[in-house]
């Protein structure tokens, strides 16, 4: 087939690339300014310092996801375009409550417990904090420093927050030091959820009132930053491509100090050297310990030059599937023709999911026809539940749309071509690798529905708009970050130019990626709105409420895809006024899931495959499949007490 010949051809190019560094030809210089291989090449654990001149065995040097960043003085994460990963969102910030990845269990970061209700309806909450926590400037951190975070958001009309928090909050009492009241305006079952992390991270970063204060919060970039982590802005890049961090001398007055009583390497490099080719090969000579996201072509090189780099598996299939955010097209859906169910409908039809998933990731992807991500906590509840209703689901003409074929198609693809020989022939446990089932790819169909809303065809088969115009779709896509998205876009416009659609992928810069799905102001984007890690999905999914709609142009406080509907407003109202455990929970959710997936709200797609590799010549005891003591979020909020656990290589 040709997508095994591409996959083929593109593990020969990386080869030819690194083999060629690898031979004595002239380093070319990392995007941050600094060498992407060491003078000695693969031999560089003998390397004394990085290019910022810190003591490379006591440097953990972790890749930069987001790639080059647009505004890196701009630290003020409730501004529209801020890029927080690059260690800021890690390492500097905190959260009230963080959570343990191996249990989904929540417990107190900034906080001290878990929040206590003081009314039966759920209405008004006390959260204390633990003492003697301070922010690196010497202050101490109080329940001044929560309850201004949180009343700024309410005063200040020009974040995109402040929709949420009117909706949200009635009011902010501080009880003493320690201690505050937060009153909702409704029953809030789940506070340690909204205002605590779940997955990346949570809306909630805690500022220091004593530097917000005097400043105007939609226009301070908070630069340099003032951190409450256990580690220090220390130097940055003004073209955006690095930032360095330092452990704070006071390191035992951090939250993760006070839980581990560790805070884990000196320094902290993010660093972005370029493309995918430059980026393997810095860890093949040694010059990065965590590599964000690559390609299983990237994996394959790696494990056959760097014998210091393991992925999440020691071998195949090496990657983790069980990121809690999934891949597929998002819409603008307050904007014409998307705004339209038919129009949405006839596009995941036109989509050959089979097609896209090879072309995206070889085929090492589990499928998702509903809008939370097939981890195998969350598709056991919801995904294996669902499919005979699935099955049963019929669009308004009456076309059952469901293939629960997909997993055993795949299986079939692999065999034929001869590298499915290691794959279960049993169905469930196909199922299990490769997931229940997809959309039907009826082009047939996807005609129909469009017609029906007035589209026609010009001479050479190419779609026109209603108005006669040719129809065409950018896919916003990120550019050399996040690789399982940007192919994503370039797979899925093949498919939709296959169809008739003038089609294609638009590469992006993350500030710009981001900010154009908060403001609306795209039409389709390579995003991944739809995550969840457990049973309870209420508090991943809530921000799809219609409450949350704002102009295009204006960045959103929820609900970034602008999808109006009274039915999935109706059940979000419901699922907010129970607790996690309700049994109630789990059932309405799965009517949410499947009105979600009637009125095709955006087009889920897969679960996230994460080939994060990283590098054991300098450092040791990262959190891997036979280490499980946390995922391997290198860039979630939790990281910061992952890397206290880091051990460097005696």
């Amino acid at each position: 087939m040709r997508t095994k010949s591409y996959v083929v051809i593109t593990i020969l190019v990386l080869f030819s690339m690194v083999l060629a560094a690898c031979a004595g030809a002239a380093q070319p210089p990392a995007a941050g300014g600094g060498v992407v291989g060491g003078e000695t090449g693969g031999e560089s654990a003998a390397a004394e310092s990085t290019f910022l001149d810190t003591p490379r065995n006591e440097t953990l040097i972790v890749d930069q996801l987001n790639g080059s960043l647009e505004r890196p003085e701009n630290f003020n994460i409730y501004t529209p375009g801020v890029d927080a990963g690059r260690g800021f969102h890690e390492i500097c910030t905190d959260h009230l409550w963080e959570i343990d990845t191996t249990t989904g269990e929540q417990y107190g970061s900034l906080a001290a417990e878990l929040p206590t209700s003081l009314n039966d309806d759920y209405t008004s909450w006390e959260i204390k904090l633990r003492e003697g926590i301070y922010w690196d400037d010497g202050v101490e951190f109080t329940a001044d420093d929560v309850a201004y975070t949180l009343n700024m958001w309410l005063e200040t009309e020009e974040l995109a927050i402040n929709g949420w928090a009117v909706d949200y909050i009635d009011s902010v009492e501080v009880k003493d030091k320690y201690t505050l009241v937060l009153n909702t305006t409704r029953p809030q079952p789940r506070i340690s959820k909204d205002l605590g992390v779940t997955i990346w991270g949570n809306r909630l970063y805690p500022m220091p009132k004593h530097i917000w204060e005097k400043e105007d919060p939609a226009t301070f970039t908070f630069f340099p930053p003032t951190c409450i982590g256990q580690y220090k802005f220390k130097d940055y890049d003004s073209n955006g491509n690095w930032t360095l961090w330092e452990q704070r001398e006071d390191w035992e007055r951090t939250s993760v100090g006070q839980v581990l009583n560790a805070a884990g390497p000196k320094y902290l490099l993010w660093n972005f050297v370029g493309t995918e080719e430059k980026r393997i090969l810095a860890m093949i000579n040694n010059d990065v310990d965590i590599l964000q996201d690559i390609t299983p072509e990237s994996m394959t090189v790696l494990t056959q030059k760097s014998p210091a780099t393991r992925a999440w598996h020691a071998g195949f299939p090496y990657a983790d599937f069980d990121d809690p955010c999934e891949r597929g097209i998002s819409f603008n859906n307050s904007r014409s023709p998307y705004d339209q169910w038919q129009v949405r409908w006839a596009l995941a039809l036109a989509t050959d999911i089979k097609n896209v998933s090879l072309g995206t990731f070889a085929g090492m992807l589990r499928v998702s026809p509903l809008g939370v991500p097939p981890v195998a906590a969350v598709q056991n509840t919801y995904h294996k539940p669902l499919v005979e209703k699935l099955k049963a689901m019929t669009l308004p003409d009456g076309y059952a749309p469901f293939d629960p074929n997909f997993a055993k198609d795949m299986a079939q693809v692999f065999n034929e071509q001869g590298v499915g020989g290691d794959l279960p022939t049993d169905e469930a446990a196909l199922i299990d690798l490769f997931g229940v089932g997809w959309w039907k790819y009826d082009v047939e169909e996807a005609a129909k529905l469009l017609e029906e809303v007035g589209f026609t065809r010009d001479a050479n088969g190419k779609w026109l708009l209603p108005d006669g115009t040719p129809w065409k779709i950018s896919i916003n896509a990120p550019s050399d970050w996040e690789v399982q998205s940007g192919r994503l876009a370039f797979a899925v416009a093949d498919s939709w130019t296959k169809f008739g659609i003038d089609a294609s992928a638009s590469p992006m810069t993350g500030g710009t990626f981001w900010t154009a799905q908060s403001t609306g102001e795209f039409e389709a984007g390579s995003y991944w709105p739809g995550c969840a890690i457990g049973p309870d999905i209420y508090p991943n999914l809530s921000g799809w409420h219609q409450k949350f709609i704002v102009p295009t142009g204006e960045p959103a406080p929820g609900n970034v895809n602008r999808h109006a509907s009274d039915k999935l407003a109706e059940i979000f109202d419901q699922l907010e006024q129970i607790t996690s455990d309700d049994p109630k929970n789990v059932e309405l959710s799965k009517d949410l899931l499947m009105q979600m997936a009637l009125e095709m709200h955006w087009i889920p797609m897969f679960g996230t495959s994460k080939f994060v590799p990283v590098n054991q010549t300098y450092w040791t005891n990262y959190p891997s499949a036979d280490n499980y003591y946390e995922g391997p979020w290198w860039w979630w909020s939790n990281f910061k007490y992952i890397v206290a656990q880091i051990k460097p290589v005696e």
